[in-house]
């Protein structure tokens, strides 16, 4: 890291804590355990493991550990036995057809009941919504939309597989904007096979939504999938994005999200990011841990998804 680098971190974490008391919020979402702790926001998949795109990154791979609820009546019976199971909440997801759209008109009936008799948080990622679906997710209860923002339309093509690029993404975007849902955008870093195409561009989108709070995730190389073979965007990479969204917005929270490469990756990242002044951290690393402790930060630790807050 040369002293470029370690300016902007420090700026970053300077402005974070003008922001916000300094501290660093760890979540557990899905049902993973770390640390002597387990989370209780499990996520479902209303398409099961079937996804219509195969996009390059993923090619249906990060809905297998999903629960599966392909009908309202799966979904309405997997929700009542998780909230008397104790779990906090759920994120609905799933794969989505050739246009990013997902079957949620078939499963809002479900989601508003388990909204109206459960304590269940509901979130979702949206996929591709219009404006009047927007309202009607919004009516059955569900909490925040999470909407993954790339700022390339050759990304969109190429990699998720998107015939009309970026239209879908700006689409989402205003509807659940216009119809009062949290919009929680996640920000993908490297997604074009590692590399930075359209990070900049997809921070100006976000920005112009004022959002409460932020996502990053970083794009991570999957076993059997075509991009298995690239290499995930050079940490330092990463962090300085990370510390210039930071100056971009200020004000938001920032969150480093569950999705982002392991191992000794993981661990250099999360202590730049730490240093960035990262207000929340999902699964963390040992490198996120002492970066708190090396800055003498308060660790809050939470069993939910980090879009939350």
């Amino acid at each position: 890291m040369g002293p470029e680098l370690g300016e902007l971190l420090d700026e970053a974490r300077r402005l974070a804590h003008q922001a916000q008391p300094p501290g660093l919020t760890i979540y557990l979402p899905g049902m993973f355990e770390a640390y002597g702790r387990r989370g209780r926001y499990p996520a479902v998949s209303i398409t099961g493991p079937h996804c219509g795109r195969a996009c390059l990154h993923c090619a249906g791979r990060l809905l297998a550990p999903m629960h599966p609820a392909t009908t309202p009546a799966e979904l309405l019976a997997l929700g009542r036995r998780l909230a008397d199971g104790g779990q906090a909440g759920l994120l609905l997801s799933g794969g989505g057809d050739e246009h990013g759209r997902l079957p949620w008109r078939a499963m809002l009936p479900a989601i508003a009941e388990l909204s109206a008799s459960t304590n269940l948080v509901i979130t979702a990622h949206v996929g591709r919504v219009d404006a009047d679906l927007a309202r009607q997710i919004k009516a059955a209860g569900v909490r925040q939309a999470l909407i993954d923002v790339v700022g390339s339309a050759d990304t969109a093509r190429e990699i998720l597989r998107l015939p009309d690029g970026l239209a879908g993404q700006e689409e989402t975007l205003a509807a659940c904007a216009a119809a009062g849902l949290e919009v929680v955008p996640h920000i993908i870093l490297g997604l074009h096979g590692g590399q930075m195409r359209g990070e900049h561009a997809a921070l100006e989108m976000v920005a112009g939504l004022k959002p409460t709070r932020v996502v990053l995730v970083v794009f991570m190389p999957l076993k059997r999938t075509p991009l298995a073979g690239a290499a995930p965007l050079p940490v330092g990479e990463a962090a300085r994005f990370i510390a210039q969204a930071r100056l971009r917005l200020p004000r938001a929270s920032h969150h480093l999200g569950c999705a982002r490469p392991r191992g000794r990756y993981r661990h250099a990242l999360d202590a730049l990011a730490v240093r960035a002044g990262i207000n929340a951290l999902a699964i963390p690393s040992d490198g996120a841990l002492a970066a708190a402790q090396d800055l003498g930060l308060p660790v809050d630790f939470r069993d939910t998804c980090c879009s939350l807050g």
